[in-house]
């Protein structure tokens, strides 16, 4: 079991916590959870893998506290979300400058390329190092990302689609997924039914369309049906 803790940064936007860059009508905590609870329903669509969040909500919380939380929880993999702010443009990606796993610079590898994949068209700032306490602190490889600038109004312009929040939490699931190998649950395989209607009694009254040697054609007939409202498998 591949345990993944994802870490919005910085606290909220409500009873004086830490909004974090705050910029062109938006708030880094705000944008950051958003994205983290993306990322958390993506990866519970994964066997093989639990996924915590560092906070769920507005709530205080020290780099250390959120450190610990994985720490203590024996996590496999730290990503720590966060929105930049300076005046630059793009997308950038940190690991501790420290000493650090083969592991960690290979899941940076990995993870920095799928969020530049899904995100499209947006500089690439580069893979870099620092001294951040939550990579600094962390017993497992850690990674932090800055996603766009909050005070570009460019990139801001793209934060404030839900869709683009979305592609970037996409991006960061799909290098997860390749960095630990997971795989998606199997789904449940629902029995084909044959197109029915329902009668003004309220009984339903299965209809045998017919049988057709040309595929072509069948599809047609089933998209047809499918037009009014009834369900049509081709078998």
């Amino acid at each position: 079991m591949v345990k993944i803790v994802i870490d919005p940064g910085h606290e909220g936007v409500e009873n004086n916590l830490d909004p974090g860059a705050v910029a062109n009508g938006l708030k880094e905590a705000a944008l950051t959870l958003r994205i983290a609870k993306y990322m958390y329903d993506m990866l519970n669509e994964y066997e093989g893998v639990q996924v915590r969040l560092t906070r769920t909500g507005n709530q205080r919380l020290t780099l250390s506290q959120r450190a610990k939380m994985a720490n203590e929880w024996g996590a496999d993999f730290f990503i720590s979300i966060h929105i930049n702010a300076g005046g630059g443009t793009g997308f950038e990606s940190y690991i501790y400058n420290g000493n650090v796993s083969a592991k960690t610079i290979a899941y940076q590898n990995v993870i920095h390329a799928e969020i530049m994949k899904a995100i499209g068209n947006v500089k690439d700032r580069g893979k870099k190092r620092a001294n951040y306490a939550v990579l600094r602190l962390t017993n497992m490889p850690a990674i932090l990302t800055e996603n766009l600038f909050i005070d570009n109004a460019n990139d801001a312009a793209k934060l404030k689609s839900d869709q683009f929040l979305q592609q970037i939490a996409y991006g960061h699931v799909q290098g997860i997924v390749k960095a630990f190998g997971l795989k998606k649950k199997a789904q449940q395989k629902s029995t084909p039914s044959q197109p029915q209607q329902k009668s003004s009694d309220g009984k339903l009254y299965r209809v045998q369309v017919g049988a057709f040697s040309d595929r072509k054609n069948a599809e047609r007939l089933a998209e047809e049906l499918k037009k009014k409202g009834c369900p049509a498998v081709i078998v």
